[in-house]
């Protein structure tokens, strides 16, 4: 019966910070542009709010 409800939630629901820290990641061209992504994380670029 909330098997429906439940996908459409999951549906609507926005991307938790950890998702958005890997596709930023995974983004990445080459290993410099990762290592920057990285310092940018760690520096907290998606833990602080926008």
């Amino acid at each position: 019966m909330f098997g429906p409800v439940k996908k459409i939630a999951r549906a609507l629901r926005g991307q938790s910070i950890e998702e958005r820290e890997l596709a930023y990641l995974n983004g990445a061209v080459d290993r410099v542009d990762l290592e920057y992504r990285q310092r940018q994380i760690d520096r907290g670029m998606f833990r602080n709010g926008f």
